[in-house]
């Protein structure tokens, strides 16, 4: 038993001896001799030259967050002065990165599994050159090399990284991306709550989204995940950036602030991120986190967009948007990344657009045969003039302001700007939208819109587009297949029960009107844009009108400049009742002929005979008063309407007075439209039937001859109306 114990004492001695002695040397050991083996090894493992050019020093240390027996061996702390990494061959530059000095810990006991263990890695003024090119190669994809068909049997694993001042660079020929990005610590620690309150009060005085819609958004300024949220409200940013460069040929700049280490292997801590970003004339800012920051797996943001168009953020994001007037929104954004199949929910968003407020919630999807933008939008308020530059519409300066390059002829009235087909082609798209209440401007209100748009293969479809108008509907469907060269598309609009004491409120002769409009549309065209469109239509387009009034100030504020000239030559600047107003017309090629255009007064029946060409925006128009009986009309003589749209030129034709008889309205000829408009005339407001239009149109059915509309409602029965 004796010897035993002397046993167990001189085993036990002879350990203390050795731990002695490897204590010594450890201590006094050149650590530099270990460089090529290190630089080696970590070669094989990253796929990439490796060297440590300077100085290399170890100090031991035991690993406290490792559990069980771990945290008892001591692991070795290097910090190895100048240190470079190479590019692979392929790259425009030798070097991926340079480093003044680099510490890490090392798990030593991982090195006999072949794992390069690196639990935590300090960068020491870090200077990063990112490169991919256009066939999507990327440097900083450390992919494994193979031995001989086998994979390497090292490998590299990273804990966290942290970091001081340092210069990122990035020339990616793929994105079309080049910037230089500079990194400093902040002087204090700024929290993570405090910077985003900071951001949001700074971007809503930015592109002044203080608005009451947005200010529903306010409480929202942290991170949608609630986990996320618990867990960036602990963390703090220490770090400053500032960007330089350019983005698909227009200039950036940007600035922002991040957290201080980057957990590479705890997937769900999040690292705080913030910036501020302006792409040609686009701001985009955002503030929130960023989880498992290898693969950049998710995204946690409070974002905000501005800018002059949304369809310049096509280039930024690949989401095809329409052409806008200037907007901003902001809300929030939750994106799962992966390579095949990633999901970006902007949430909750609120805004505006030109004049109009617009909120919802987005969903965009990869990972099908096309990318996928789904969701509903809704506008409380939504300005009519700013769906102009949705058809190609507004002024020079608007089109300017949001990149169009098309240049609109000075003497073309419908717009010729092109729609960007070939990006619907890239995206597929089923939204919905809805606005309570539409303004063309304070003296024209239009009551509501609802519309569900499919894009699919390059089809855009608008099924249905609906307008709540006056009191009345416009129901309306359009299809545009993009997909097709030219552009294909079908229009199909019904109006219906359209009030005219509605629809001109300010208007004195029409408040107390009974009148309404009823129309119906049908075209099909082909062409890539509204002028292209119209000058290849074919169909037809009816519309009747009773119980109104007209006048030249009436017409000039409707925008009518043709009709506004022709009324003036009729009857001056005085209000005119109308007691019905008819059209007819089909269109071939984009040729319009009028089958019928006649409205009736109180002292003549006008009617309106030729063409207009949409393909030339050419008029060619007679206009042929017929006087009732002995009645005094200012005139009596025909005019002609020719000129283009843009630049009307109405004048009287020049004809003896001999012959002025022949451009009395012929009514035998308009027999068949008038029997195909009496299919729009609906009863209203509870007057047994009566309308002064169907009282007409029936007499240009059956007679030969034209009947004033208050002797046609005499005959029938039925008292003629009074405004």
């Amino acid at each position: 038993m004796k010897r035993s114990r002397k046993v167990l004492t001189w085993i036990g001695g002879i350990f203390l001896a050795l731990m002695a002695v490897l204590v010594v040397v450890i201590a006094t050991f050149d650590w530099n001799r270990l460089k090529p083996f290190i630089d080696d090894k970590v070669s094989q493992a990253i796929g990439r030259p490796f060297a440590i050019q300077g100085n290399l020093s170890v100090d031991w240390r035991r690993e406290p967050t490792e559990g069980g027996w771990h945290a008892w061996v001591p692991w070795p702390e290097f910090t190895a002065q100048n240190i470079r990494i190479g590019n692979p061959v392929w790259a425009a530059k030798p070097q991926f990165a340079q480093l003044d000095a680099l510490r890490f810990r090392l798990s030593p006991l991982a090195l006999i599994a072949h794992t390069v263990d690196v639990p935590s890695l300090q960068l020491v003024h870090p200077t990063v050159d990112l490169e991919r090119d256009k066939q999507d190669r990327a440097t900083w994809d450390f992919t494994l090399p193979q031995n001989d068909g086998q994979p390497s049997t090292w490998s590299l694993q990273l804990g966290s990284i942290g970091f001081d001042r340092g210069e990122v660079s990035l020339d990616d020929a793929a994105s079309k991306i080049k910037l230089q990005v500079a990194i400093t610590p902040l002087q204090q620690a700024i929290p993570y709550d405090q910077l985003v309150a900071q951001q949001s009060a700074a971007t809503r005085a930015q592109t002044g989204t203080n608005t009451k819609s947005l200010k529903k958004a306010a409480s929202a300024d942290a991170p949608a995940d609630p986990k996320t949220a618990a867990a960036a409200s602990k963390t703090s940013y220490q770090f400053a950036w500032k960007a330089d460069g350019s983005y698909q040929g227009a200039a950036v700049s940007g600035s922002g602030k991040t957290g201080a280490v980057l957990a590479l292997q705890e997937a769900n801590q999040p690292f705080p991120v913030q910036a501020d970003v302006h792409i040609g004339d686009s701001h985009i800012a955002l503030v929130g986190t960023l989880t498992d920051p290898v693969h950049l797996a998710a995204l946690d943001l409070k974002l905000w967009f501005s800018g002059s168009s949304m369809a310049k953020l096509y280039a930024i994001t690949g989401v095809t948007l329409p052409n806008t007037p200037p907007y901003a929104t902001e809300g929030h954004l939750i994106a799962q990344l992966h390579k095949n199949n990633s999901r970006f929910s902007y949430e909750n968003f609120h805004g505006h657009i030109g004049g109009s407020d617009a909120s919802g919630s987005l969903l965009y999807t990869t990972g099908g045969a096309r990318p996928k933008l789904s969701g509903n939008l809704s506008s409380q308020l939504l300005q009519f003039a700013d769906l102009a530059p949705l058809i190609g519409g507004g002024s020079d300066e608007e089109k300017k302001q949001r990149g169009d390059k098309t240049v609109q002829p000075k003497d073309k009235l419908l717009p010729v700007e092109p729609f960007s087909t070939d990006r619907w082609k890239a995206m597929d798209a089923d939204v919905t939208f809805s606005a309570a209440r539409i303004v063309q401007n304070d003296k024209l209100p239009i009551n509501s819109l609802d519309t569900h748009l499919i894009m699919d293969s390059g089809v855009l479809q608008l099924t249905p587009l609906n307008f709540g108008l006056a009191g009345g509907t416009v129901q309306s469907t359009i299809r545009l297949d993009g997909s097709k060269t030219p552009l294909q598309g079908t229009i199909k609009i019904g109006a219906r029960h359209l009030k005219l004491k509605q629809l001109f409120p300010t208007f004195a002769p029409m408040r107390t009107a009974f009148g309404e409009i009823n129309g119906d549309v049908s075209l099909t065209a082909r062409g890539n844009s509204v002028a292209t469109l119209l000058g290849s239509s074919n169909g037809e387009m009816k519309l009747l009108m009773n119980d109104g009034a007209i006048s030249k100030t009436l017409l000039e504020t409707a925008g009518l400049n043709v009709g506004n000239i022709i009324i003036g030559k009729l009857f001056g600047d005085r209000t005119v009742p109308i007691n019905c107003a008819a059209s007819d017309m089909t269109a071939k090629d984009g040729l319009f002929t009028m089958n019928l255009f006649v409205f009736d007064t109180d002292d003549a029946v006008i009617k309106v005979d030729g063409t207009v060409d949409f393909a030339t925006e050419k008029l060619d128009l007679n206009v042929r008063p017929q006087t009732k009986g002995f009645r005094i009309f200012s005139l009596r003589t025909p005019l002609y309407a020719r000129g283009t749209l843009k630049n009307p030129d109405v004048g009287v034709q020049k004809v003896p007075l001999i012959l002025r008889g022949a451009g009395a309205v012929t009514l035998g000829v308009v027999a068949a439209p008038a029997a195909a408009l009496l299919a729009l005339i609906s009863p209203n407001h509870g007057d047994d039937g009566g309308n002064t239009c169907r009282d007409v149109l029936q007499q240009l059915r059956n007679s030969g001859s034209a009947m004033p509309a208050t002797e046609a409602a005499t005959k029938s029965g039925v008292p003629k109306k009074t405004h």
